[in-house]
């Protein structure tokens, strides 16, 4: 990554587990776009490295992320609109798109830790994580409405699978903050958790993915991502391929040998 993005974004592997932090906690982690970039990048080569085997996204401050960086969208939108462009929101298709795929899609766990606010993209980054830790003191909203803008970064998929297209509607519709236990009680979150103790539990839930058996995992993700819009029939074809996967790894013969030994796996990942 260049200096710039680096600043913004930290990157650390450590025992399986690559811990992503937004890094811009005087801007409440608002995505300008050497944030964005350095997110997608660092994503990107969690993804990549066969060395990774769960990520933990969080970020530094008070806040999770609130969202686009609006000091730098109100410059790009008044730019572009002098240059007869008008796409200021590009940003979508080269950085929002790309991040929310590629923690949705790699074969690996993501846990989000949601230390604080998470507003629009930063509400749809920890909706496309696998598993959300949240701080008691976190809050989200999807604020899209509110800047007069519609959805993005998945939020419009991710949130009625959650918690169902009324529920949805209501908060995209009529923005406004929810607390952490009311976003437990919806759905939106997994665990809540005290905010001094945020750190440590979300790492610890990572770390324990980290050493699952990640071929196991990488196949769940998959099949919950194609059973949402395939039918039962199709599901079940796909859950026959994804099985046939996972019973081929080495993980599942430690698994049953471990069983019969009576013995705790010790998985590799593969």
């Amino acid at each position: 990554m260049a200096d710039e993005q680096a600043n913004t974004v930290l990157y650390d592997v450590s025992e399986g587990l690559a811990t992503i932090t937004l890094n811009r906690p005087d801007a409440m982690n608002a995505l300008n776009t050497a944030a964005k970039a350095a997110l997608r990048d660092a994503l990107l080569e969690a993804s990549a490295d066969p060395a990774v085997r769960a990520v933990l996204l969080t970020a530094t401050g008070r806040a999770f992320c609130v969202g686009q960086d609006l000091k730098e969208h109100v410059a790009t939108l008044m730019a572009t609109r002098e240059a007869g462009d008008g796409n200021a929101l590009s940003t979508v298709r080269e950085h929002y798109n790309p991040i929310v795929r590629a923690i949705t899609e790699m074969a690996k766990p993501v846990v989000a830790g949601v230390n604080g606010v998470a507003a629009g993209a930063g509400f749809g980054f920890a909706l496309a994580a696998d598993y959300r830790v949240v701080a008691d003191t976190a809050s989200f909203n999807t604020s899209f409405a509110g800047v007069a803008l519609t959805a993005d970064s998945g939020v419009s998929w991710t949130l009625p699978r959650l918690i169902g297209q009324s529920r949805a509607a209501d908060l995209l519709l009529f923005p406004r903050s929810i607390s952490a236990q009311d976003a437990l009680e919806l759905g939106v979150v997994n665990r809540v958790v005290p905010a001094d103790e945020l750190a440590e539990q979300a790492a610890a839930v990572a770390r324990t993915l980290a050493a699952g058996p990640t071929v196991a995992y990488a196949a769940l993700k998959e099949s919950m991502a194609y059973g949402a819009g395939h039918t039962l029939a199709e599901t079940l074809e796909k859950e026959d391929e994804l099985q046939t996967r996972a019973g081929a790894s080495q993980d599942h013969t430690i698994a049953v040998e471990a069983f019969l030994a009576k013995e705790k796996p010790v998985y590799l990942g593969k």
